[in-house]
């Protein structure tokens, strides 16, 4: 086992006594868990061996060094999550078992990144097949172009967009749970919610990483539900290691857990949802029940494409994510020069400049042509045309000695609309889960109310996403052409979330599965963990150690304090402008390793993995 382990709960049962009994024994694990974790907030190891017994705060850094498995491994933002998606894995539960029961912790333990009011793309393997699940939230069907224009037709701020009801998109990813559910899952629906529950009703000590955000927390103070809820009489957030208690979730859980999705998209809670969107005070949003009621998740053909002697599977659009990954690898599949990736430990000079260049590429086609493939068609009517390897090679071909500092789009193949490219805007948000079961099935799943906090408006006891601010705020150019991400009625924005599973490319063997939170820099967290594992030849912890860098194809952006002068000013010298900056991924990655599964968790946020 990667981690000692307590007595757990097993499968559910009618039983009333041994009902009762796996409660009992849920309450001791959770106080034993409890104080662990009240404990470790006072001490921070500086290296963690085995499962650590508390989680890093928000600005800090502590060194993991993996966690080795045999049979099954679970990887998440939060430790009691981690643990609830265990105790499925330990009851003979699904990889798709134990996602469920991890998200509907993370709902309540890291409410800022994701939950029920929110949506999740998930790729899942069975060993046959890899499938793509959208749940991602959809538009209002009374929407307009202009959602997101100020005065004199401007786009608004972000915040001014984001903060109340004009945010707030139809959250799909408790039904595409539900959906996936029905196909995958092994235990029953309601199991998987108890966890969740019994922490809600019970209490959890509040970490210093929810406490360090809601320290610098402006705007979730207007809601006077969510003020209630995270601050004390005076407005300050209550300590780390305060007991949080939330029975209002767990009564909405309970709901979901007996009735379905339906139970927060139709009746009582979803009426308080739109009533919560439409009635906001000073910025009034459009979700109606009739939204609600018709949200439908999506199964759509994942996207999957060879590079070396692997098979990268992502997510294909509405999210970007796949297509970015898979062009960032492949353009540098194609440079002319392969330099020597790392020096003294960590990326050097040449291979950042290559990657940078072909980030600017693979940004420049993001922003020119991926959107809701239900409203936009791909170039040549295939989005493999942005993956082909005759296109590559030629854009590959401008990647030169001096950055190009900012890419143009190029022409895979023919279009229906002609599109202007989508100005650069802020994305926020998210968390990844990634499983893999005892008889080898795996997932990976990203999921997000997209900002900090959302659209910062409660609701018995969760959270409202603000993803329709991931939707181009202006929908046309200077000249009248539309933006393929522009908002439209009943559309889902484009994302950046990037789940991915590996495969080995001839017998089909699963390698790995990983992803990360973390915006529009998503894309380039995944990327630089996939190059680390399949073709620097690290394990997936020293992967995601590695320090972060990308480009949204404008300056270079590595993160603060990651590299050495000499680096930047060697890069300065091939044209780069450089920007230092913090770039707090949250990456899990589980790989397959001789005897079984070696799990990495990043060390700039709380995760961990945990199997046995």
């Amino acid at each position: 086992m990667s981690v000692p382990a307590s007595d757990r709960r097993r499968s559910a049962t009618a039983a009333p006594f041994l009902f009762a009994l796996r409660r009992l024994q849920a309450r001791a694990q959770i106080a034993l868990l409890r104080t662990l974790l009240l404990a470790a907030f006072c001490a921070i190891p500086a290296v963690i061996q085995a499962q650590p017994a508390q989680p890093e705060g928000a600005s800090g850094h502590v060194e993991k060094s993996g966690w080795a498995t045999r049979k099954f491994a679970v990887a998440a933002a939060h430790p009691l999550a981690v643990d609830a998606g265990y105790q499925m894995l330990k009851a003979g539960g699904s990889a798709l078992d134990a996602a469920i029961a991890v998200q509907m912790v993370l709902a309540l333990v890291e409410p800022q990144s994701s939950g029920i009011g929110g949506g999740a793309f998930l790729l899942h393997w069975d060993g046959l097949a890899v499938e793509a699940y959208d749940g991602r939230e959809t538009a209002p069907a009374a929407v307009a172009g202009e959602l997101f224009l100020g005065t004199g037709g401007k786009p608004m701020r972000f915040l001014d967009a984001v903060v109340g009801g004009r945010s707030v998109g139809a959250p799909g990813m408790v039904s595409m749970l539900e959906t996936a559910h029905r196909q995958h899952g092994k235990l029953p629906w309601a199991r998987l919610f108890e966890p969740a529950i019994l922490l809600a009703e019970q209490g959890f000590p509040l970490g210093p990483r929810l406490h360090a955000l809601l320290s610098n927390e402006i705007h979730l103070q207007q809601d006077p539900v969510a003020r209630s809820y995270f601050f004390d009489a005076a407005g300050k957030p209550w300590p780390a290691g305060h007991l949080l208690r939330n029975p209002e979730l767990a009564s909405v859980l309970k709901k979901i857990a007996s009735e379905g999705a339906a139970a927060l998209l139709q009746g009582e809670v979803a009426r308080d949802i739109v009533a919560k969107v439409r009635l906001h005070p000073t910025n009034p949003g459009l979700l109606s029940l009739q939204d609600l009621a018709g949200y439908r998740p999506k199964k759509r053909p994942p996207l999957c494409r060879d590079w070396r002697s692997f098979r990268v599977c992502g997510f294909p659009p509405p999210s970007s994510g796949g297509l970015a990954v898979a062009q960032i690898l492949g353009l540098l599949q194609h440079v002319a020069e392969v330099p020597q990736p790392l020096e003294n430990g960590k990326p050097g000079v040449a291979m950042l400049h290559q990657y940078s260049e072909a980030a600017r590429l693979a940004f420049a086609d993001r922003n020119q042509y991926v959107a809701d493939p239900d409203f936009v068609a791909a170039p040549g009517g295939n989005w493999l045309s942005l993956l082909d390897d005759a296109y590559l090679k030629q854009r590959a071909g401008l990647i030169g000695e001096r950055s190009m500092k900012s890419a143009q789009p190029g022409l895979p193949g023919p279009m229906l609309v002609s599109w202007a490219p989508q100005a650069e805007q802020i994305e926020h948000g998210t968390s990844h889960i990634s499983v893999v079961d005892a008889a080898g099935h795996a997932l990976a799943m990203t999921t997000s109310i997209e900002d900090g906090f959302g659209a910062r408006l409660m609701v018995r006891g969760f959270l409202l996403n603000n993803q329709l601010t991931d939707f181009s705020f202006a929908a046309t150019d200077a000249a009248g052409k539309p933006i393929a991400n522009r908002v439209e009625a009943g559309k889902r924005p484009r994302s950046s979330m990037s789940p991915t599973l590996v495969f080995d490319r001839v017998s089909g063997k699963l390698l790995m599965t990983l992803g990360s939170p973390g915006g529009a820099l998503i894309i380039h967290y995944t990327a630089k963990t996939l190059l680390g594992t399949l073709a620097w030849g690290l394990d997936a912890q020293a992967a995601i150690n590695l320090p972060n860098f990308g480009s949204l194809n404008g300056p270079t952006l590595l993160e603060q304090g990651g590299f050495p002068a000499t680096t930047i000013e060697a890069l300065k010298a091939r044209g780069h402008e450089v920007q230092e900056m913090p770039m707090a991924s949250g990456l899990h990655a589980i790989q397959r390793v001789p005897g079984g599964y070696f799990g990495g968790a990043d060390p700039r946020r709380e995760g961990i993995v945990k199997g046995e």
